[in-house]
């Protein structure tokens, strides 16, 4: 059978709105949970040491002939690769560049970062003095560009190496081309082959001493500083968001965790949904609002004609006999309320549990539960011991300091003129109820008197 397009989006709200109730019955916990792990959070800020980081931008620029690595593509629009340079800065050939001239024999470890669309890294060092963070960091820079300076006069002089040792082939050959010429007879083929070989030889030859002049001529500029460092003004960490806010998002996430694990071990019913989700018995009314204060008196009417009707009928409706067993949880319930009790009028017969028959004649059983005074488990004991006698539980009346009182209800007799009664031989009477005496639902009703006989009239 397919759910309705909507049974997901009403099961996803039910479930959220019962993760709601749960914070709310728990708030409490929540809230303190909150507030200890800001509290954790400052105080872990205020014991970290502070910390002050210096940077210094430096301009790359390219250096010679440019790299087969570095080819200008529709992505890398630049001679350089930045995000290589970077890298190379980082290292630890750097590092240890950096440490020599400090005179250390370990420097602080580098950050550092290309902002974007530019040719500019910038090289943050990170110390517990400001002055020691912008001299490690212009050290860092410093060392960079030294390194870059050396590693292209190496590449330099390795490419005039190779292109002055190519040239010294390339004249050797041409000087062997030219003695074999003067050997040779003109108009042979040899001879041609020999001329052809020359002009070819003499075109290498000019091209790499056009190589070697212009490799010779090159200048090395790595690049400049075109922001040094100073010292920086305020800490860079302890950050007070980054502190605050994480104590504050691990407070909530205990305090949730807390809530559920405390919400779970807690039994004690404090509103009537925890009747329900604690022992499963349904609950036909709900008159724990008539406990605050300054409202008891309106309340006393406003719920009369509503909420009373609804319990008596639902209760009648619910009771598959004649006899109602009203238990009421704790036992002192009913004796330790402070005001008068609400009438609820059922046909029923009332059973309060005084008389050691009621378990036996009770055909069902209604639980007035004490909000905030009773658990789950004795609630669930009550029921248990009900069970053990065949009891049914038709449903819990959740109640704080006003209680009902169930009275079984007398219907009226319906009106008979006074002839009728004469002529059926029957006579009015005054209920008890009518005289103020109040009787048990369990009094035997008096048998009928039989007509009394009028004597026989004398002769006159």
């Amino acid at each position: 059978m397919t759910q309705p397009p909507d049974a997901h989006a009403r099961r996803s709200g039910g479930e959220l709105e019962d993760h709601l109730a749960l914070l709310r019955r728990q708030w409490l916990v929540l809230v303190g949970c909150v507030v200890v792990g800001g509290t954790v959070g400052l105080g872990l800020m205020r014991l970290t040491p502070s910390a002050y980081t210096a940077v210094t931008e430096v301009q790359v620029m390219p250096i010679g002939a440019q790299e087969p690595g570095n080819q200008v593509t529709a992505r890398q629009r630049e001679s350089l690769n930045l995000d290589t340079e970077a890298q190379v800065a980082a290292s630890a050939v750097v590092a240890g560049r950096a440490a020599k001239a400090l005179g250390l024999t370990t420097a602080e470890p580098a950050e550092v970062t290309v902002p974007p669309n530019s040719s500019v890294l910038a090289i943050a060092v990170t110390a517990g003095d400001p002055q020691t963070a912008a001299v490690r960091s212009a050290a860092y820079a410093d060392a960079y560009l030294a390194h870059r300076r050396d590693s292209a006069l190496a590449a330099l002089t390795e490419q005039q190496q190779a292109v002055l040792s190519k040239l010294r082939q390339v004249n050797a050959g041409l000087d062997a081309t030219i003695r074999r010429l003067a050997l040779l007879v003109r108009g042979t083929p040899d001879h041609t082959i020999a001329l052809q070989r020359q002009s070819v030889l003499n075109r290498q030859a000019a091209s790499l001493a056009l190589k070697y002049d212009a490799l010779r001529t090159v200048a090395v500029t790595p690049g400049t500083v075109i922001s040094p460092a100073v010292p920086p003004s305020e800490p860079s960490s302890p950050s007070l968001p980054l502190y605050f806010g994480t104590g504050l998002m691990a407070g909530l996430l205990t305090g949730a965790a807390a809530a559920l694990l405390r919400d779970r071990l807690d039994t004690r019913l404090r509103h009537a949904a925890d009747i329900e989700r604690l022992t499963g018995l349904p609950v036909l009314a709900d008159l724990s609002c008539a406990d605050e204060p300054g409202l008891l008196h309106e309340l006393a009417y406003a719920v009369e004609p509503g909420v009373l009707h609804e319990l008596a009928c639902a209760v009648v409706a619910a009771c598959p006999g004649k006899r109602l067993l009203v238990c009421a949880l704790p036992t002192d319930l009913c004796s330790s309320s402070p005001v008068e009790p609400f009438a609820v009028s059922a046909p029923l017969t009332v059973l309060d549990g005084t008389d050691v028959r009621d378990l036996a004649r009770a055909d069902a059983a209604l639980l007035l539960v004490g909000l905030g005074r009773v658990t789950a488990p004795e609630v669930t004991a009550a029921a248990r011991r009900l069970g053990r006698h065949d009891i049914p539980i038709i449903g819990v009346v959740a109640v704080t300091d006003v209680v009902p009182a169930f009275v079984p209800l007398l219907e009226p007799r319906t009106h008979t003129p006074l002839g009728k009664l004469v002529a059926t031989g029957e006579f009015p009477t005054t209920t008890s109820s009518e005289l103020g005496i109040s009787t048990s639902a369990e009094t035997t009703p008096l048998s009928p008197m039989p007509p009394l006989r009028r004597s026989r009239p004398g002769p006159p």
